[in-house]
């Protein structure tokens, strides 16, 4: 599909992709405001297909946010511009994804489970904005894949605590 399209047009739709159609450019923090943007778009994947739905937008996620990461940095100094977000919806998704699962395994509504997403989302935010062990070293690639890298490792910590504090919350590591 991309191969076909002219320079101006694979920028702009790069830019559409990377920037979530223009929420990197709220401010301030834009990395949150993708944070936030990413959870109405989970629910509505959650809600029309279940927990592999969000799964696969997950998978699609990441790789479109590669490519369009990849075109706005080309030539560019700057490999990881705050502007691009498409990787904080990848991290968020992934944080989010044992909610889904716990809410589709057991038949119950998402929404039931707002503890969850409240710490999916912090835990996303502090594990992408602290950037320990796995999330620096993706960080310090400084090139397309560790921008998206940082964020689903970060994603991947975050859904790890939020399984912890839902085994706590419920009785299961006590």
């Amino acid at each position: 599909m991309y191969r076909h399209m002219r320079a101006g047009e694979t920028v702009r739709l790069a830019r559409m992709i990377a920037t979530l159609m223009g929420v990197g450019y709220l401010r301030p923090a834009p990395g949150t405001w993708g944070s936030l943007v990413a959870l109405p778009w989970a629910l509505l994947l959650h809600v029309l297909g279940g927990f592999w739905l969000l799964a696969l937008g997950v998978v699609v996620a990441f790789f479109k946010g590669w490519w369009a990461t990849a075109q706005m940095t080309k030539g560019e100094q700057n490999h990881d511009p705050s502007e691009i977000v498409v990787d904080e919806l990848v991290g968020q998704w992934i944080a989010l994804l044992p909610i889904s699962y716990g809410a589709w395994s057991n038949d119950v509504s998402i929404l039931a489970l707002w503890p969850g997403w409240i710490a999916a989302f912090g835990l996303f935010r502090l594990f992408d904005i602290w950037k320990p062990w796995l999330v620096g070293w993706a960080d310090r690639r400084n090139d397309a894949l560790g921008v998206m890298l940082d964020d689903v490792i970060a994603g991947v910590f975050a859904a790890i605590g939020v399984i912890a504090l839902a085994g706590l919350a419920h009785g299961v590591l006590m």
